[in-house]
């Protein structure tokens, strides 16, 4: 048998790691999903670490996150994300690369940037909840209530915006020709100018918050981008300490913003804020409307159970022995609600004596 050139495993191996050593003589930063993740009870935390591209699978390699990091990490990671690491997350991990002889590749991980994972805009909205939940405000709104019959709006929204537009034509030219008073207080409602822009209308509402029932802020939806600044901590912290109820109509499909979260309340757009408020004075005209049938109702019952009763009074009078009442010189004339006896003696002249039935008792008068 012819002697072929060849190296021990060891060797291989020892290569291996000494040309990986070379290569990645410091930490780097990779980029990978989590396949796998398990903490053992010892505080070491196994992962498998992935790469898919067009759904195949074309990487794959074994971290670990040593017991002395792995608490580090986690509380870290927790704290900002709101959330733990799992399974399919994208992540971005600080690693070592090392090769070991009997167990192969393993990164070994240092670090994970939770920004990565979340984005800067879910990473901002979570220290915004965070802290007006600190300071007690994220259910302040929620003290105050929007007046059932509600006619007169303070609404912060650009005044070209189409979800203003859309607003007010569904309000003040409502079928039920409902009468509601709107007032623009103008605002940016996107861009980095955003949130104190709404701020200061938010500010200037407050100022004279006797004279509306509630502040609107509106806006007629837009990009992940452009609804970004409802997030936005000032712009949060105006709406709960409005004095008024705010309620908010952004115009989003899928996404809860803080902004809704802290308001007394919200809904996804305008044109569905604007018929809330026509419905309810609807359903208010109908209430009232039921009470006064029932009102005329009782009145009818009311009236035509004393008719009865002084149909029967005077029907017992008919019936009676005249000769009691004629004996005396009297002519009796009676109809539905008295009985009048007419004076042929003993009363002076042109005078009538008259008995009402009224609540089953008879008065008597002379005329």
């Amino acid at each position: 048998m012819e002697e072929l050139d060849c190296i021990d495993l060891l060797d291989l191996q020892n290569c291996l790691k000494e040309g990986i050593s070379e290569i990645f003589p410091s930490r780097v930063w990779v980029r990978a999903e989590i396949a796998s993740i398990q903490a053992k009870t010892g505080g070491h935390c196994y992962m498998d670490l992935c790469q898919s591209e067009g759904g195949l699978l074309v990487a794959k390699v074994k971290a670990v996150i040593w017991r002395s990091r792995y608490a580090i990490i986690a509380s870290k990671f927790s704290s900002a994300a709101g959330k733990g690491l799992e399974q399919g997350m994208e992540v971005l991990v600080n690693v070592s690369v090392t090769y070991s002889e009997l167990y192969g590749l393993t990164l070994s991980v240092y670090d994970i940037e939770p920004r990565f994972s979340l984005g800067d805009a879910a990473l901002q909205r979570r220290k915004t909840i965070e802290a007006l939940e600190k300071e007690g405000l994220m259910d302040l709104q929620k003290g105050l209530c929007v007046p059932s019959i509600a006619r007169r709006f303070a609404v912060i929204s650009a005044s070209d915006a189409a979800g203003y537009g859309d607003f007010q034509r569904h309000l003040h030219q409502n079928e039920y020709s409902f009468a509601f008073l709107t007032e623009l207080f103008p605002a940016a409602m996107q861009g980095k100018e955003a949130p104190q822009s709404i701020a200061a209308a938010l500010e200037a509402v407050a100022l004279r918050a006797e004279e509306f029932d509630a502040a609107l802020v509106l806006r007629g939806g837009g990009s992940a981008l452009d609804l970004a600044c409802f997030d936005d901590y000032s712009l949060c912290r105006a709406i709960a300490l409005c004095p008024l109820p705010v309620l908010t109509a952004i115009g989003h499909d899928r996404d809860l913003h803080v902004a809704d979260m802290v308001a007394c309340d919200y809904v996804k757009t305008p044109t569905a804020l604007a018929d809330r408020f026509v419905d309810a004075l609807c359903a208010e005209e109908q209430q009232l409307l039921s009470y006064s049938q029932r009102l005329k109702l009782c009145f009818s019952q009311r009236i035509a159970s004393m008719q009865q009763k002084v149909e029967l009074l005077a029907s017992r009078i008919s019936a009676a022995d005249p000769r009691s009442i004629l004996s005396r010189g009297y002519s009796l004339v009676t109809d539905s609600h008295s009985v009048v006896l007419k004076s042929a003696a003993g009363i002076r002249s042109g005078e009538s004596l008259k008995l009402l039935f009224a609540d089953g008792k008879i008065n008597v008068t002379v005329d």
